[in-house]
């Protein structure tokens, strides 16, 4: 595939993700998406349920990541890190600070914006469709060591070596016909 952002990472199993909000392969709803960015949506991050994830996990990651950005290095929308074995979901709009919906313990990352926050999607007009890729990742550590201004990327190198299993799916910005309106 191109822009595989997975390309590079160890081959590790599997487990289920799922949203009730967005299906794997389906359109993000207008909410989703960015009003930060001009994108017309709300910024909310939408509702993530995972199960089937290793019994020697410790601890779990979030992301969500645009390779279709036009940036050599795609577009980080959120990352959360440190998220106890307990959790098995985050609800609707966990991505925003102020909902408070996170667990405790869990450390947001600053986005390519540099806030700690989920940022939707936001393709350039005429870019045509980007994919989101939402992944949540299990660790074989309790917590990684970040600091306050620690980036998605650093999330990702930290996490390379205790990755013990990931779930996925992709969402889509829009479809091929409105990319053409």
């Amino acid at each position: 595939m191109t822009n595989d952002p997975n390309w590079k990472l160890r081959d590790v199993p599997s487990f289920a993700l799922e949203s009730p909000d967005v299906a794997s392969g389906a359109v993000l709803p207008q909410w989703a998406r960015s009003g930060i960015a001009g994108a017309g949506g709300d910024d909310r991050s939408p509702e993530l349920r995972w199960s089937g994830a290793p019994a020697e996990t410790k601890s779990f990651a979030v992301q969500v990541f645009d390779p279709d950005a036009p940036t050599s290095s795609g577009w980080w929308h959120w990352a959360v890190a440190n998220l106890p074995t307990s959790t098995t979901f985050l609800p609707q709009n966990a991505g925003h600070p102020d909902a408070a919906l996170l667990p405790a313990g869990a450390v947001t990352v600053a986005n390519e914006l540099r806030l700690r926050r989920y940022m939707g999607a936001a393709p350039p007009p005429g870019h045509g469709p980007h994919r989101y890729f939402f992944t949540v990742t299990a660790l074989d550590v309790e917590s990684l060591e970040l600091d306050a201004d620690a980036t998605p990327g650093l999330l990702g190198f930290l996490m390379f070596d205790h990755a013990i299993a990931r779930a996925q799916f992709t969402a889509i910005s829009e479809t091929p016909a409105e990319a053409n309106e």
